[in-house]
This record gives C-alpha cells, sequence and structure tokens, in this order.
C-alpha cells in the first residue's frame, strides 16, 4: 500500500519546459509555486551516481579535484522529460545524464524558496 503524500508535497500542476529551456514550474497543493531551473537540476540529480560524486567532493573539502583550472562548461538544458508514473519525473540534460529521477517530494525540498529551505531542507540537514 502507497504512503500518501503530506499535502505540502503534492503537485496540482506540473509544467515541464523542455523546448523553451525555462525549467520546471510546479503549484503545490498548499498554493505554494515553485520554480527549477535545468542547472540547478542536474546539479542536484538524487541519482547514486551523483551522491556518490557530491560525497566525494564533500570529503575533499568541496573542492574538484581532478583539475585545478576551472574548465567552460555549457549550460546544462534539457533534451526530453518524461512523467515517472504520478510520483516523479525523469529528465534527460542536454550533457548525456539521464538516471536520476526526480520525486515530487524531492522537488519540494529542493525548493530554491527560503521558506522552503526552513521548511524542509534545515529539518533534513539537523
Amino acid at each position: 500500500m502507497p504512503i500518501p503524500l503530506e499535502s505540502r508535497k503534492k503537485p496540482i500542476d506540473v509544467k515541464v519546459r523542455v523546448s523553451t529551456g525555462e525549467g520546471v514550474d510546479i503549484t503545490w497543493a498548499d498554493g505554494h509555486t515553485s520554480h527549477f531551473d535545468f542547472p540547478y537540476l542536474r546539479d542536484s540529480c538524487p541519482c547514486a551516481l551523483c551522491n556518490d560524486e557530491r560525497e566525494k567532493t564533500k570529503k575533499l573539502g568541496g573542492g574538484v579535484a581532478s583539475s585545478p583550472l576551472p574548465m567552460f562548461k555549457p549550460k546544462v538544458t534539457a533534451k526530453s522529460a518524461n512523467a515517472v508514473g504520478n510520483y516523479a519525473v525523469q529528465i534527460q540534460f542536454s550533457d548525456g545524464h539521464a538516471t536520476g529521477i526526480f520525486s515530487f517530494e524531492h522537488l519540494r525540498e529542493l525548493c530554491p524558496c527560503p521558506q522552503c529551505a526552513r521548511d524542509f531542507r534545515a529539518k533534513a540537514e539537523s
């Protein structure tokens, strides 16, 4: 039996704007709206590979170990997006990465607004 979502983490409208490159806009059941640009989502990918990379970076003190000189990298966009059941969206990014499945619960926790940071991320970090 599926676990019901907290109402604040339940979307009532989801728009993934791949063709315009604007990002993802979600209206939640509590009336809050969230906007995510694609580079932000790519950097926050929840897949195991990306989580491992973030952990390695954290252990190295936040620096990038591979090169001391920053390289130009083009802005990440989305090539496509697909619904995963009624609980998530999967995005194929322009850098070829497509393994992350962004659950709506995770997306609400990632909302970049200060209110969601206080309500969701502060609890998770403590």
